[in-house]
C-alpha cells in the first residue's frame, strides 16, 4: 500500500473478523525500539472514555477487542504485534488507531524499514504498508481501520508526531497523568512453593461446574460512599515501575521431607503416553479456567475472545480409522465458534508428520480454524517443523501453529509474577501448573537435545576436519538458534521484561540464506554466537561458545558517558560492580583499536586506574564486562550438558554483573502484579 490509500478487509479475506496488525522496524545498531499503542475512537474522532487508550500499561481490553500481544523477533529485526477481534469492537467506535512511539529524545528517522502490515485469522498476510520518511519524529500513526457501512477498511497513515505517545494521546481526548512518582500496582507473594493464600475458601467444582471467581470483601457504608467519590485513575504513558515481592511466609512443615500437595501431581507419570495426556489436559483446563491465560495464548492464533471450553482425547472420523486429537479448543463469541485442534508432545518426542497432517485435513474438512502443536522444541522463521501439504482448492484455510512448552511456562510467569490475573484463585491455577511444567517429570522442559549433529560437528572442529557446506553445521546453528530463543524466554519471564534474540542481518535477508552463512562462520572459527536485548538495560548481552577451547563467554558493553573524564568512569564502574564476581574480565574500549587495556575486578578494584590508556590522547569509547565458563559437552539437558550450560552461564551473568549496571531491574522472584490501570 502507498500513504493514503485504504482497502476493505472483507475484499481481501473471508476471515478478517480477527486480525493480527504487526508494526515492525530495524535498528542497526541492535538498540533501536519504539512502543506500540490503540486508540478507539467514535464519530467524532475521540476517545468515548480513557479506557478507549490501549499501550504498555493498558495492553488488553476487557471485551477482548483489543490485545497487545508483544514483540516477535523477526530476520532484521522485532515485530511489536497486535490482535483485534473486530466482531466485539463496539458499534459506538468509529476507528481505530494503530500508533507508535519512542522515548528519552528517539526519533523515528534513526529507525529503518518501519512496516505495518496485517494477516487474517489463518495468519494468511493481507496487506504491507512501508514508511520511508519517518524523519525526526518520536511518535507515528502508522495506519487505521475503521468501517464504512458494515465491513472494516484499512487505511495506510503514516503520520508523525513531535510530541510522543503523550502528545498523541493528548489530542485524540485521553486525560495523560504522567505523575511518575505516584503508586502504579500492587503486589503479593507467591515465593517458592507458597500458594496463593485466597480471601475466601475456594469451592470445589463439580463435573461441569467452573471454577467461580472469589468475591471482593464487603465494603462498609462509607467505604462505598468514599469510593463513590474518588475520581477514576487517568492513565499515565510513563512506564511501570518494579515492586519487590514480599518475602515468603514461614512453611508449617515439621521438617524438609513434607511435601506440599499438588493439585496437579506428576509422580504416577510412569512414561511419555501419561506424560502427553496430562500434560494436555492440565494446560487445557487452566486455560479454559483462567481467562488472562487463555486468551494470551490463543490470541495470536486469530481466536476470537469468548467464552472457551477445552477437550481432551476426542474421537474425530477421518476414514476408516477414527484419529483422537490430545486436545481441541473452541472459543464461542457472539454464536460463532473458532476450533482447533491440540496435538501435544513431551520430552524429546518430535511431532509427526503424518499425524499433524491428518488433523489439518480433518480441520479443513470440517471447517475449523486451527491445528496447534506442542511440543519442547522451538519454531524458527522460515523453517517449519512439520512440513504439511496444503490442498488450494479448498475454500476453507486451517492455519497450522506451533506452541514451546517454554513459551507455556513463560506465559504463566508473566501473569502470575509480574502482570497479575483477576483474582487469587486463578493465581494459584497457574502457579500449580507452572510447578507441574518445571517438574522434572512433566516431560515439559521447552529444547532439550541439540540433535545427532551435535558431536560430530564438535569433533569435527576439534580436529579441524569440518569443511564448509557441510549440513551437520547447518543443523547445529538452528539448534543453537532455538536453544538462544529458549534462554530468552526464561530470563524474561523471571524478571518481567522482553528479552529477545538479536539478529544483526541486511533487509530482506532470507532466513536459510542466514543460517547457511553463520554454518559456514561456525566452520571456519569454531565458535556460535549470539546477542540478546534485555529490556531497560544499557546494551547487548552477548554469548559466544567456542567449541575449540570448550570455553562459554557471556558479555556486556557499556558505552563511555557523553562527559566526564575516564579515570571518573572507571572509578565509577568498579564501585557499582562491588558485589560481582571477582574472576569477571573488564576490558576498556578504546577508538581505532581492537582493545585496550583490561584485568579482572579482583585486580582493578585497589586500582582503577588501570583501566586507562597509556596515551592519554586516546579516546575511550566505553567498557567490556565478561565471564567466562567452561561448557558442557553433552548434546542433551542433563547437569553436564551444554544446554544446562549455556542457561546457567546467561543466569549468572544477569544476576551478578548486568544488575548492577545503571537502569537494570533486579531479578525478581515469584510475586504477583496487580495492574492499576485507567
Amino acid at each position: 500500500m502507498i500513504k493514503g490509500s485504504n482497502v476493505s478487509l472483507t475484499a481481501l479475506s473471508e476471515n478478517a473478523g480477527s486480525v493480527v496488525v504487526g508494526l515492525g522496524w530495524v535498528s542497526q545498531s541492535g538498540e533501536g525500539d519504539a512502543d506500540v499503542s490503540v486508540l478507539l475512537l467514535d464519530a467524532n474522532g475521540k476517545v468515548r472514555s480513557d479506557t478507549d487508550f490501549y499501550f504498555y500499561n493498558n495492553p488488553v481490553a476487557a471485551d477482548g477487542s483489543v490485545q497487545l500481544l508483544g514483540k516477535t523477533p523477526t530476520e532484521d529485526g522485532n515485530e511489536d504485534r497486535i490482535g483485534f477481534d473486530l466482531t466485539a469492537v463496539p458499534d459506538a467506535v468509529d476507528r481505530i488507531v494503530v500508533a507508535a512511539s519512542r522515548y528519552e529524545g528517539a526519533r523515528f528517522g534513526e529507525l529503518e524499514d518501519l512496516r505495518v502490515t496485517l494477516a487474517d485469522a489463518t495468519g494468511e498476510h493481507l496487506l504491507r504498508f512501508s514508511i520511508d520518511d519517518a524523519g525526526s519524529v518520536s511518535a507515528i500513526i502508522f495506519g487505521e481501520l475503521y468501517r464504512r457501512a458494515d465491513e472494516w477498511k484499512f487505511r495506510a497513515v503514516g503520520q508523525g508526531y513531535d510530541s510522543g505517545l503523550a502528545g498523541l494521546a493528548s489530542d485524540f481526548g485521553v486525560d495523560v497523568d504522567d505523575d511518575h512518582d505516584a503508586i502504579e500496582g500492587e503486589t503479593q507473594a507467591l515465593s517458592g512453593d507458597e500458594q496463593a493464600a485466597p480471601v475466601a475458601p475456594v469451592p470445589q467444582p463439580g463435573p461441569q461446574e467452573p471454577l467461580e471467581a472469589i468475591p471482593a470483601p464487603r465494603q462498609s457504608e462509607d467505604d462505598a460512599e468514599a469510593g463513590l467519590k474518588k475520581p477514576p485513575a487517568r492513565p499515565r504513558t510513563a512506564k511501570k515501575k518494579v515492586t519487590l515481592p514480599k518475602a515468603a511466609r514461614k512453611s508449617l512443615a515439621e521438617n524438609e521431607s513434607w511435601r506440599q500437595a499438588r493439585l496437579f501431581p506428576v509422580s504416577a507419570l510412569k512414561n511419555d503416553h501419561d506424560r502427553e495426556m496430562r500434560a494436555t489436559s492440565v494446560l487445557l483446563s487452566v486455560m479454559a479456567q483462567v481467562p488472562e491465560f487463555g486468551r494470551r495464548l490463543t490470541a495470536a492464533f486469530g481466536a476470537p475472545a469468548g467464552r472457551m471450553e477445552t477437550f481432551t482425547e476426542v474421537s474425530l472420523p477421518h476414514g476408516d480409522t477414527p484419529r483422537r486429537p490430545d486436545g481441541v479448543i473452541r472459543v464461542e463469541r457472539a454464536g460463532k465458534l473458532w476450533t482447533a485442534l491440540v496435538e501435544t508432545k513431551t520430552n524429546g518426542n518430535a511431532l509427526k508428520p503424518d499425524q499433524v497432517q491428518a488433523y489439518m485435513d480433518i480441520a479443513a474438512r470440517r471447517g475449523y480454524e486451527a491445528v496447534i502443536t506442542l511440543s519442547n522444541d522451538v519454531a524458527l522463521e522460515g523453517s517449519p517443523l512439520v512440513d504439511v501439504k496444503i490442498d488450494g482448492r479448498r475454500k476453507h484455510k486451517v492455519a497450522l501453529r506451533h506452541l514451546s512448552w517454554a513459551e507455556v511456562a513463560h506465559q504463566a510467569q508473566m501473569l502470575i509474577r509480574h502482570e497479575g490475573v483477576g483474582n487469587a484463585a486463578h493465581a494459584w491455577l497457574l502457579h500449580e501448573l507452572l510447578h507441574y511444567l518445571q517438574h522434572e517429570n512433566s516431560g515439559c522442559h521447552g529444547f532439550q537435545n541439540m540433535g545427532a549433529a551435535w558431536v560430530p560437528v564438535r569433533n569435527g572442529i576439534d580436529d579441524e576436519t569440518l569443511c564448509q557446506g557441510d549440513s551437520r553445521a547447518l543443523e547445529v546453528v538452528e539448534s543453537w538458534e532455538r536453544l538462544i530463543r529458549q534462554v530468552c524466554l526464561g530470563l524474561g519471564g523471571e524478571l518481567g521484561q522482553k528479552v529477545l534474540p538479536v539478529q544483526r542481518t541486511r533487509r530482506g535477508t532470507d532466513p536459510g540464506e542466514r543460517r547457511a552463512r553463520l554454518a559456514d562462520s561456525l566452520c571456519a572459527d569454531g565458535r556460535l554466537q549470539a546477542e540478546l536485548r534485555i529490556e531497560g538495560t544499557p546494551g547487548l548481552l552477548a554469548v559466544t561458545a567456542d567449541l575449540r577451547t570448550g570455553k562459554l563467554r557471556t558479555s556486556f558493553e557499556i558505552p563511555a558517558p557523553d562527559q566526564g573524564y575516564p579515570l571518573t568512569w572507571a572509578k565509577r564502574l568498579i564501585r557499582r560492580l562491588n558485589e560481582a564476581p571477582a574472576d569477571l574480565h573488564v576490558e576498556t574500549l578504546v577508538e581505532g583499536e581492537p582493545g585496550g587495556p583490561r584485568g579482572t575486578l579482583e585486580r582493578l578494584r585497589p586500582e582503577p586506574a588501570d583501566l586507562l590508556p597509556k596515551n592519554t590522547a586516546t579516546r575511550v569509547t566505553g567498557f567490556r564486562l565478561s565471564l567466562f565458563k567452561g561448557m558442557g559437552s553433552g548434546r542433551g539437558n542433563a547437569e553436564t550438558g551444554f544446554i544446562r550450560s549455556v542457561d546457567g552461564a546467561v543466569q549468572r551473568f544477569y544476576e551478578s554483573v548486568v544488575v548492577h549496571l545503571d537502569g537494570a531491574a533486579p531479578r525478581r522472584t515469584s510475586a504477583k502484579e496487580r495492574t492499576v490501570t485507567g
